[in-house]
């Protein structure tokens, strides 16, 4: 068995790897950090770990007791906010921890581009150049060597499985719209006032119109797909999110025109297309109808749905998933699963709860 700290366990991404590491047959939790709670058993914090079973092999234990400080792990899982986590890596590298960071730390590879849009100095910039960008996707042979995972963005993750397949192949202009809908647990367990059920119910608004931090990230993976498949380009990206008065759940309308050379591309070649470039990846789904959020909830599964306009010679591709799974704490699983060698599906095998 392999021994797990998590980081910060009393997040909503660390209840989601408590809750998936539970079903893990390798992965063993023997440390939890949370300085809220430190002192506190699991099972106090989060009552519905009580109900794992009290027999046989437990990759987590409710009776285990927050720390302030990591015990002794072969990897970690960082649920840390950015810059905080940065510290706590840094520290978990030199004691040859190898190490799945939730936050948007080691994401950008620019550090200036970083400190432009989180505000503040990076705390580690010389780890940069050697961490692995984890979508596994995209990234696998490289994961699989990693010492240090930067985890994706639930947003970026959603854009990027919608439109990396027509990047790599130059099917679209770099003039790219993502309209994204994302649930009220994408904000963290902590007290907003924007978060609050009276303020969200009933409610959808667009919010970081001037910027979000995820616009980067997303536009850094673009723009390396399109290198990759031998058509670079500078993307110019427009990226508004909405929040949708739902718990869990990213959906992503993304927009782009295609190239004059595939102006007569018909919605099933561009189909045939996506199915191809995901032929055999076990998380992401090419269907031919609009997915809904629910069907991704609480599994690691990604549906996309590419179609052509034809009208408007104009490539649209909708994409979904669980914000806490696929788009954290499972694709945080998929990467440790590779960073240890062991099947990538391992503890991630569920399908998503209708209704």
């Amino acid at each position: 068995m392999i021994k797990v700290s998590i980081i910060n366990g009393t997040s909503y991404t660390a209840l989601e790897l408590l809750r998936l590491l539970a079903l893990h047959p390798e992965f063993v939790v023997t440390s939890v950090t949370g300085r809220s709670a430190v002192g506190q058993r699991l099972g106090d914090v989060f009552p519905q770990l009580l109900a794992l079973p009290a027999s046989g092999v437990r990759t987590v234990d409710p009776a285990l007791v927050i720390t302030e400080e990591p015990g002794e792990c072969e990897l970690a899982f960082v649920c840390l906010p950015h810059a905080a986590a940065a510290e706590a890596v840094v520290k978990l590298l030199e004691r040859g921890t190898k190490v799945v960071d939730l936050s948007a730390d080691f994401r950008l590879r620019d550090a200036g581009v970083y400190e432009q849009w989180y505000k503040h100095v990076h705390p580690a910039p010389r780890l940069l150049e050697s961490a692995v960008y984890g979508l596994c996707e995209r990234y696998r042979a490289a994961i699989g060597q990693a010492t240090l995972v930067a985890n994706p963005g639930c947003h970026v993750t959603t854009s990027l499985l919608a439109l990396i397949p027509a990047l790599e192949a130059g099917l679209i202009e770099p003039g790219i719209i993502v309209d994204s809908k994302t649930g009220v647990s994408g904000a963290g367990r902590s007290l907003k006032l924007d978060s609050l059920y009276s303020e969200v119910n009933e409610d959808v608004a667009a919010y970081a119109l001037a910027g979000h931090r995820h616009m980067p990230e997303i536009a850094q993976e673009l723009e390396a797909a399109a290198a990759d498949g031998g058509h670079p380009l500078r993307a110019r990206l427009t990226f508004i999110p909405h929040l949708m008065p739902m718990t869990r759940g990213i959906l992503a309308t993304c927009y782009a025109d295609l190239k004059p050379e595939f102006a007569s591309l018909t919605g099933d070649e561009l189909r045939a297309r996506y199915e191809h470039y995901y032929e055999g990846e076990p998380f992401v789904h090419v269907i031919d109808r609009p997915p809904h959020t629910k069907w991704t909830y609480g599994s690691n599964h990604c549906f996309v749905y590419p179609l052509v306009d034809a009208r408007t010679q104009r490539l649209v591709v909708v994409a979904c998933l669980d914000n806490l799974v696929k788009g954290a704490s499972g694709q945080a699983i998929q990467n440790a699963n590779l960073m240890f060698g062991l099947p990538e599906t391992s503890g991630l095998q569920q399908p998503g709860v209708t209704p």
